[in-house]
């Protein structure tokens, strides 16, 4: 009993002796654990702006691989690019060239057409007298045409053409026009009747006369009235009134 008596002072002595010593040391561990809260709380910050500077340079990087597929992209374009160029290059060089090759030709061509139409008009001065305005005003026409500096050679060169394409297309067609001509002295209205180049004859519009173009003696000569069924039927054949038909000519008048 006496012991179980003395257990409870010396516990409680214990406890008053214990009580100043962990009190000082609360003292001691109270900044500790102020300063390892500040330090928790200090990493966790750094801990997040660690966390934004991962998301910037994941950005940053997903930025980069994009921009580095743009480059590529880009320089698989500008090597099409320089081809290209170079190409075009090429394409102008030819092309000067070829400017260089056309003034040549220019002044090439152009005495050529002067004598294609000075030809031109000695042959129709020889040739049968049929259309003899017409011809004169296509001649004119060209004539005209080679002074004038707004035309450019290539568009001269083809009225050139197509004025001597229209003289060979004489020779393969029949026609029949009406004009003045002189009869026995008197300028009456009559018909013509072209056959191709082969014979040019006139009928009065009476049928009373005829005449056709000596090409040899390179006048007119009056026909007997034997042809005038003949002419009478190939005007009609050249204006489309009658199908074609066998004529009766006098192709030996001329040569």
């Amino acid at each position: 009993m006496r012991l179980l008596t003395r257990l409870p002072a010396v516990l409680c002595a214990l406890y008053l002796l214990a009580g100043p010593v962990l009190a000082q040391e609360d003292e001691y561990l109270e900044p500790v654990v102020e300063e390892a809260a500040k330090i928790n709380e200090s990493a966790a910050q750094s801990q997040q702006k660690i966390n934004r500077m991962t998301d910037q340079i994941d950005s940053k990087l997903q930025q980069f691989k994009v921009l580095n597929k743009e480059i590529d992209g880009l320089e698989v374009y500008n090597r099409q690019l320089r081809k290209q160029i170079a190409n075009q290059e090429q394409e102008m060089a030819d092309l000067n060239a070829s400017i260089d090759e056309v003034s040549v030709i220019e002044r090439q061509i152009t005495p050529l057409m002067m004598r294609m139409i000075e030809g031109l008009a000695q042959f129709i001065e020889l040739d049968m007298p049929f259309l003899p305005e017409e011809r004169a005003r296509r001649l004119a026409d060209l004539q005209n045409l080679m002074d004038r500096a707004d035309v450019a050679p290539s568009e001269k060169f083809r009225r050139v053409m197509e004025a001597y394409q229209v003289e060979m297309d004489y020779g393969r067609t029949i026609e029949a026009y009406s004009g003045l001509h002189t009869v026995d002295g008197q300028e009456r209205d009559v018909d013509f009747l072209r056959i191709g180049r082969t014979a040019l004859i006139y009928q009065t519009r009476d049928a009373s006369k005829q005449g056709v173009w000596n090409k040899q003696t390179r006048q007119w000569e009056e026909l007997p009235a034997d042809y005038r069924t003949q002419v009478t039927k190939g005007l009609r054949m050249a204006k489309k009134q009658l199908a074609p038909d066998l004529l009766m000519m006098p192709v030996a008048l001329t040569d």
